[in-house]
């Protein structure tokens, strides 16, 4: 992919599942005077992204992102994985919260008593 190619995708990607023109897309993605210098200079590396099925074209001669270059849901991280830690061991569901899909409805095991952490009081032999 070269550099013109590489800028309308990155355009593109800024508007997911929207059609755009072939010359909104001169005007917007290589910057003013790029497009002042050459109104059509988009229009070879659009041809290039749709014979490369990176891009598709709409019944009106508008451009847009095929679902394959478009941002997918990727799986989430956890920032702090001692938090997911502790909100798994509490026996609760946190997914609506957290945006995790799947969980819901499942029923979590509850946390083991007795853990170092856990809700178990330790017993004291005096």
């Amino acid at each position: 992919m070269d550099t013109d190619e590489r800028e309308i995708c990155d355009f593109l990607k800024s508007f997911p599942g929207q059609f755009l023109s072939g010359r909104e897309i001169a005007r917007r993605a290589g910057g003013k005077w790029k497009f002042h210098d050459d109104q059509n200079w988009a229009v070879p590396a659009l041809i290039r992204l749709k014979e490369q099925n990176i891009i598709e074209v709409n019944a009106s001669g508008q451009y847009r992102l095929t679902g394959q270059m478009q941002r997918e849901k990727k799986k989430k991280k956890w920032i702090a994985p001692h938090i997911q830690k502790i909100l798994d061991e509490s026996g609760k569901d946190f997914s609506e919260a957290t945006g995790e899909e799947g969980a819901a409805g499942q029923p979590q095991a509850p946390a083991s008593e007795g853990k170092p952490g856990g809700d178990a009081a330790p017993s004291s032999t005096s």
